[in-house]
């Protein structure tokens, strides 16, 4: 058996359009706060600063939201990304709601966009005979 992590082959010309929209806004909005991340923006260095972990952190997490966004762009690699970045928004919520207060909606927002990409691009298991 082998799985792929495209969306069903069931799912209708609309329904792939959608799913790809929604990877290229998350990959969008993930490479561009991971690169601010990335490239020390005062605003970031000092909510990572509020956070208290560190600024190592700040670049942890740059690091994984853009390697995330890359993954959204992969075809293959879709419920990766999207499983990734979904789980990084749940810590974003709960480090805005435990630790640094503010609006946690913008996380909530994308974590439940990512979670979507997830659930729509899970890797689907085929007989060995389709696939080949």
């Amino acid at each position: 058996m082998t799985s792929t992590s495209l969306p069903s082959p069931s799912s209708t010309p609309v329904q792939r359009r959608i799913i790809w929209g929604v990877r290229i806004l998350l990959a969008l909005a993930f490479g561009a706060a991971g690169a601010a991340k990335l490239a020390g923006v005062p605003q970031m260095v000092q909510v990572f600063e509020a956070i208290g972990f560190g600024q190592w952190f700040r670049y942890l997490t740059g690091l994984v939201e853009v390697g995330g966004a890359l993954l959204l762009l992969v075809p293959a690699t879709g419920f990766l990304g999207g499983l990734l970045l979904a789980a990084t928004m749940v810590c974003a919520v709960a480090t805005h709601l435990g630790l640094i207060g503010g609006n946690p909606a913008p996380a909530v927002v994308l974590g439940l966009l990512s979670g979507f990409v997830a659930w729509r691009t899970w890797p689907a298991s085929r007989p060995a005979a389709a696939v080949a």
